[in-house]
């Protein structure tokens, strides 16, 4: 085994463990802290295959912005955190959905990696990234940033009339 193929299994396995406790853990805000931690597994796994720009981009949108974003309609609806938010009695039929959505994929690939032709990508630079993201794909990103700005004025506004006598 080469250091790379150890490093990736070391990063794959903590940010495995970070998603089991991410799922399982009965407090909001340490979920999302652990969310925090399985997406910087992800994107250090991104470095370790060589894929920089996505590495960073993984690292500043979904590390930095979205957990921010999460975190911020947690304080500002005022939520309830703590083991009594997220118990239910629901976990067994939870457990079901989950091992019949693993069966379905499980089922989906399980011939995917078989003798198959590979696909050649021809690498792309990050200019012709950004070129193909603002020439082609301009209206979803300003629909999704007109979405979570929506999300976060609805969240005040919920937080605001909560506030009234």
């Amino acid at each position: 085994m080469t250091s790379t193929e150890v490093v990736f299994v070391v990063l794959s396995a903590v940010g495995s463990i970070g998603a089991f406790r991410l799922v399982t853990s009965k407090n909001v805000v340490h979920a999302a802290l652990y969310l925090v931690l399985t997406l910087s597994m992800v994107g250090a796994a991104y470095l370790v295959l060589a894929a920089g720009f996505l590495a960073w981009v993984q690292v500043l949108i979904y590390v930095g912005a979205i957990v921010v974003l999460l975190l911020f309609s947690l304080m500002l609806t005022k939520a309830p955190i703590g083991r009594e938010a997220l118990d239910n009695q629901q976990r067994g039929w939870a457990a079901l959905v989950g091992a019949g959505v693993l069966a379905g994929l499980v089922f989906l690939i399980q011939n995917a990696f078989g003798s198959a032709p590979r696909i050649q990508i021809q690498p792309a630079t990050t200019s012709e990234v950004g070129a193909s993201v603002f020439a082609n794909f301009v209206l979803p990103f300003e629909v999704v940033s007109v979405l979570l700005l929506a999300a976060l004025v609805g969240a005040v506004v919920i937080a605001r009339r909560d506030e009234r006598p």
